[in-house]
């Protein structure tokens, strides 16, 4: 993606306009591991080989970052992990809203998440009797980049009950948690609703009046909307990790970008029309980058949100559903993911290890900040000549 921007980006800018944001966003991932970022010196101490190691931007929105992060979230969902069967919820809202959350990203969807929240939460009580958990990631990308608004939420089969001789837990049937056609009839007409009440308060920006809230939602409530329920085919944890790819990297990751031509992007995607077949698409390069850019969200918008049981407040009850499934009160301890140790399960080897002799240790020498202007050229010759003298040591 940085090899993308650092050709194209000028001609994109002559043609769009770029955010604070997407400005950072673009900054960061041009600057990711290099010596803008600073870095550390590192030296064998048993073959002297010298290394250096530049730091990562660490931007939710780069396609190199993320990796350990999202590692370190899927150790915290451990926490509220039930031994009982979970469901997977979409729900989607109509496209011809997408011009209306162009200009009001973060308030249309915070709508979004509420009404789909509320909804849920209100099924669980008329349907199971009480309190569900459930966790919701925000997209807002399809698999070739469009505007494609969506939730994901991983949501419990069973509901925690209070009777008069205390909690009891409610299971939801294998195949069935709720009317699907009934709550996407429901969404449907709350979502509208709250977006026509939005619009009479006069607090959505209408690009000067260029669109059209009223016959957004005319043609929005004129449609059969469709929420999507099923049982995760995989289980609970293939669910997990399959949302945390893009937890904290948004609508496309490098490995499925396949060649950057002089004037376009060919990258892979699954066609869900064609039976999920692997295709592959071009683009203008300026395309590429306004469909990826698109995605970039608001500063502080928080993607991932926690409902129900699974909320931080709700510990006492998600331990009393454990004693009503039959296991241990006390929630399970989640030991803090340290970065070695996922290194050196994800790489096999001892991270720490020098790659040239197989036995010295890399030890940090030297900590430097962000190199910039004659000394980022001296700074890159250095380390050429690092890299030049141990291959010839």
């Amino acid at each position: 993606m940085a090899e993308i921007f650092r050709r194209h980006i000028a001609e994109y800018r002559k043609k769009y306009r770029l955010s604070y944001q997407q400005t950072k966003v673009v900054n960061d991932i041009l600057n990711c591991r290099t010596p803008a970022m600073g870095g550390v010196w590192k030296r064998c101490d048993e073959c002297l080989r010298w290394e250096v190691v530049y730091k990562p931007c660490k931007n939710r929105h780069c396609t190199k970052c993320g990796a350990f992060e999202k590692a370190q979230w899927l150790e915290k969902q451990k926490l509220w992990l039930l031994p009982i069967p979970y469901f997977q919820v979409v729900f989607t809202i109509d496209h011809v809203f997408n011009p209306l959350a162009d200009f009001n990203q973060h308030l249309f969807f915070n709508i979004f998440i509420a009404v789909a929240s509320q909804l849920l939460k209100e099924f669980g009580e008329k349907y199971l009797g009480g309190e569900i958990g459930f966790t919701m990631v925000l997209h807002t990308w399809g698999q070739t980049m469009q505007r494609h608004i969506h939730l994901h939420f991983i949501v419990t089969g069973g509901a925690l009950v209070s009777t008069p001789k205390g909690y009891r837990w409610q299971a939801a049937s294998k195949k069935f948690l709720f009317p699907v056609k009934l709550l996407s009839k429901e969404f449907r007409n709350r979502f509208c609703f709250e977006i026509a009440k939005m619009y009479g308060e006069g607090k959505w920006n209408t690009n000067d009046g260029k669109l059209d809230v009223g016959a957004m939602v005319e043609t929005g409530l004129s449609k059969n909307w469709e929420v999507y329920i099923q049982r995760p085919l995989y289980g609970v944890e293939k669910l997990l990790e399959y949302l945390g790819r893009y937890i904290f990297r948004i609508a496309i990751s490098n490995h499925r970008i396949v060649d950057i031509g002089k004037n376009s992007v060919t990258f892979k995607y699954f066609d869900n029309r064609d039976e999920g077949k692997e295709k592959l698409m071009t683009l203008p390069a300026v395309e590429f980058i306004r469909r990826f850019l698109f995605h970039v969200l608001p500063k502080g918008f928080v993607r991932i949100r926690h409902f129900g049981l699974h909320h931080g407040s709700c510990c006492i009850k998600l331990q009393h559903a454990r004693r009503a499934l039959g296991i241990s009160f006390s929630l399970p301890f989640i030991p803090k993911l340290k970065l070695l140790d996922w290194l050196l399960k994800v790489l096999g080897t001892d991270p720490q290890i020098c790659n040239k002799c197989g036995v010295g240790i890399m030890r940090t020498m030297r900590e430097f900040g962000p190199v910039w202007g004659w000394r980022r050229k001296v700074q890159n010759g250095l380390a050429f000549f690092s890299r030049w003298k141990n291959a010839f040591a």
